[in-house]
């Protein structure tokens, strides 16, 4: 009998939903469409050095998906469905006071963890909860209606979550059960067609556009669904070229001459897609709602915690420095980077500042104990790690930059605590630190090589 693996569920899941999305939200496909054409001229242009971060086949394989839910229940069954597909939860984001918008939600991201499984497909969900208990956006009456509401709706069918256990049990699923399993998991988050409540829509959203998506509708949808690109912002222009509206900027670190780090973002703005809504007295119509938008990233090598320290160091340089009304954002920060970032890979490795695995290029006689060494010598090279997780800040500045308005909180009240231990009870697993993620991967590459070349091997 023919068995399905996680992996395989992960990469056909993957595929299944962009095809659902594409015909939901046509201006996705262009988007894919657009990424793909630039990712071919930049491997044209570069060549092998195109694929620095990742086989030209793995970047156009790949997506990220973005999900909402509402409250820990859900999300524990979310773990359920994407854990069957071989996906952990790694990272907790709180854009709660990353944005000057209302952004009620707590986040983590699905994903695989190890590098074989990344290889093979690297596939994740950005997935938030909304903090419904934070009474700096809701008072104890809206949040008892909102958990009321919630409460009676159910995200999954029943059928769906019992195979995604017994694929977790067994690590395999039947092809039969497979299929069954990709066509519930897939139908759980198309856009409803059920009508929306008008009113209580309504009054969520004054609140925030993200807690009405969340909170104002009986059923959950994939919200972006994310094509990675090799040169985001010459994606940029040939989208603004083809009439997209684009948000503003470009999310993340600058363009500039050294290497990319971490994870840059942008989108096309939100469509009004319609939506059959209910009044309020039982008669239905036809409207519009504006929720979806179209996402897409360029990806860098994964810093460090030092890294990343001099990352959030440099970024509030720049904020600070482009409120000079004379100075151009764009400038700036291509300034801030250059004199504040090593401009090669080698800088950064000397620097402690991203994570590289490396791997002996040559035997040799006397091989010298320190890795920087080895790495002048050319008997070892390094290649960067790519960086599979997101940037909180930049997260938020893409919700925000798709919603209507700002939304209201209250900022004279306590914040409800919400943090990565509580968020792990809620789903029921661990949620992984991707630091340490990064630097297993890091380590089992020099334990390699040390055992390869005879010799221990240092970093430092």
């Amino acid at each position: 009998m023919t068995t399905i693996e996680p992996w395989q569920l992960r990469a056909e899941f993957a595929r299944r939903l962009s095809e659902m999305h594409g015909s939901e939200v046509p201006a996705y496909t262009t988007l894919v469409d657009v990424s793909h054409e630039v990712n071919a001229d930049v491997l044209r242009r570069h060549g092998a050095d195109a694929e620095r971060l990742g086989s030209i086949s793995r970047v156009t394989a790949e997506r990220h998906g973005a999900i909402r839910v509402g409250t820990p229940a859900e999300l524990h069954q979310v773990a359920r469905v994407f854990g069957a597909m071989g996906m952990h939860p790694v990272g907790f984001y709180d854009l709660r006071d990353a944005a000057a918008s209302a952004v009620p939600v707590v986040s983590t991201a699905f994903r695989p963890i190890e590098p074989g499984e990344l290889a093979r497909n690297p596939f994740r969900v950005f997935t938030s909860m909304l903090t419904s208990a934070d009474p700096r956006f809701f008072d104890a009456d809206l949040r008892q209606r909102l958990e009321n509401f919630l409460a009676r709706r159910q995200l999954f069918p029943p059928e769906l979550l019992e195979l995604a256990d017994r694929a977790q049990r067994y690590g395999e699923l039947s092809e039969v059960d497979a299929d069954r399993f990709l066509e519930l998991a897939v139908g759980s988050f198309e856009l409803s067609a059920e009508p929306v409540d008008k009113a209580w829509y309504e009054t969520l959203e004054q609140i925030s556009a993200v807690a009405a998506d969340i909170g104002g509708v009986t059923s959950t949808h994939i919200n972006h669904l994310t094509p990675r690109v090799l040169d985001i912002d010459e994606l940029y222009r040939r989208m603004s070229a083809r009439g997209i509206e684009m948000i503003d900027a470009i999310q993340g670190p600058p363009a500039w001459r050294g290497p990319d780090v971490l994870l840059r973002q942008t989108s096309f703005r939100a469509l009004a897609e319609p939506r059959s809504l209910r009044l309020p007295d039982g008669t239905v119509t036809t409207g519009s709602l504006r929720v979806r938008f179209g996402e897409v990233e360029a990806r860098g090598v994964a810093l460090t915690r030092r890294g990343r320290a001099l990352y959030d160091d440099l970024t509030g340089q720049i904020t600070q420095e482009s409120a000079d009304p004379d100075a151009r954002r764009d400038d700036v920060a291509r300034a801030v980077w250059q004199r504040g970032f090593p401009d090669s890979e080698r800088g950064l490795i000397e620097q402690g500042l991203a994570y590289f695995t490396y791997h002996v290029n040559r035997r040799s006689e006397r091989p010298s104990s320190r890795l920087r060494d080895l790495l002048d010598q050319g008997v070892v090279r390094a290649e960067p790690i790519v960086y599979e997780d997101f940037l909180p800040a930049s997260a938020a500045g893409i919700f925000q930059s798709n919603l209507n308005g700002a939304g209201t909180r209250d900022d004279a009240k306590d914040a409800a605590h919400y943090d990565r231990d509580w968020l792990a009870g809620a789903i029921g697993r661990e949620i992984h630190d991707p630091f340490l993620l990064y630097e297993r991967q890091q380590n089992d590459s020099i334990a390699d090589v040390a055992t390869t070349l005879g010799k221990a091997v240092a970093l430092t």
